[in-house]
């Protein structure tokens, strides 16, 4: 028997009950993961919001105002902290996405409370900004859970929900004990229902899996699906994250940062106990679905920093769209690549839904 083999069955026999396990070699059926025309559309733009030296950006939530001010919501870290401690939100704005930017301030700071991962929709005459909150510490030293906080104007003021944590690390899920919720992305429905779909991650394993939270009111309170997670790789040792959902043109969609190679997996490409390198160092993904709750088998979303700019390959997460007219105009992806830059935007060249 050679080695591969024998390491797979070994790694099957660990496995036992926690899942079925799909191994290219042993009979799993392989689907070829194809680039959407979504990724197809883009254009490559520039990287921006530079560091000051002494802290580092992190990502970028893009939105217009009513007059086409653009504004921007993203973490800062401070160079001798870290984001599970010492992350803030602050606010820039620019006339267009190349800049420059004005740096507004601080939107969120708290020496008590780490704000990380922002996200910016509108709905109707109310903005609403969903964000990471780290208040506690546990075993791993992180304690994550999701805030909500809404606004009539981009220049607040801000008003945080009575509710918040919206979604808490407490409660059950499929059985299991919520470990944390993160990385939150805002939906408001057709119907009027307000979802938040976020990061999960439970007592069962450690991987982390899509899960969507509801609510009849913007500021809450949520309520947990009981059907979650909605998206998991879990029973293959692989995991998703950094969602960033939309309903657009009849259809939801969901750009996923690909963190442990989830199509390598789906292609094929993939055994029990292979080594994957953590992070967005591969193409995101972008799913389809008609009602946000199955959302099948995904396709490439966007590509890696290489692709765009033939630079070295360097982290490319946490996908965001600027839209303009009800259109998807630009996304924003963080990257930390060779300069000390929050990430930077790729032009969507008219592109309306698949």
């Amino acid at each position: 028997m050679d080695t591969v083999k024998k390491m797979i069955l070994k790694k099957l026999a660990i496995l036992g009950a926690a899942g079925t396990v799909f191994a290219a070699g042993l009979g799993a059926k392989s689907v070829t993961v194809e680039e959407s025309e979504f990724s197809k559309s883009h254009i490559p733009g520039k990287f921006i919001l530079p560091s000051d030296g002494e802290s580092w950006t992190w990502g970028m939530a893009p939105i217009y105002d009513e007059k086409g001010k653009l504004h921007v919501f993203n973490s800062v870290i401070p160079n001798k902290g870290n984001w599970i401690k010492n992350s803030k939100i602050v606010h820039w704005t620019a006339d267009s996405p190349e800049g420059p930017y004005t740096l507004e301030g601080d939107l969120f700071a708290c020496e008590e409370t780490s704000y990380h991962n922002p996200q910016i929709s509108k709905v109707g005459d109310t903005y609403v900004l969903v964000y990471l909150l780290n208040k506690h510490t546990d075993a791993n030293g992180s304690m994550q859970e999701v805030g909500i906080a809404t606004a009539k104007s981009l220049n607040g003021p801000w008003t945080e929900s009575p509710h918040n944590p919206i979604i808490p690390a407490a409660g059950k899920m499929g059985g299991y004990d919520i470990r944390h919720a993160s990385n939150p992305t805002f939906v408001a429905t057709p119907e009027g229902e307000y979802r938040i779909y976020y990061k999960s991650m439970t007592t069962k394993h450690n991987y982390r899996e899509i899960s969507l939270a509801v609510s009849d009111k913007i500021e809450g309170p949520y309520v947990n699906y009981e059907g979650n997670p909605l998206i998991s790789y879990a029973d293959k040792e692989l995991d998703i994250e950094d969602p960033y959902a939309f309903y657009y043109n009849g259809y939801y969609y969901m750009i996923v940062e690909d963190r442990r190679d989830v199509r390598g997996m789906l292609e094929g490409n993939w055994y029990p106990g292979k080594e994957v390198k953590n992070g967005g160092n591969r193409p995101g993904l972008i799913y389809k679905s008609k009602d946000g709750i199955d959302w099948g088998i995904p396709e490439i979303g966007y590509q890696t920093n290489t692709a765009y700019f033939g630079r070295k390959l360097a982290r490319t997460e946490r996908p965001h769209i600027l839209w303009k007219d009800g259109h998807p105009e630009y996304l924003f992806l963080a990257c930390h690549d060779k300069d000390p830059t929050a990430g930077f935007f790729v032009k969507i060249d008219n592109w309306r839904g698949e």
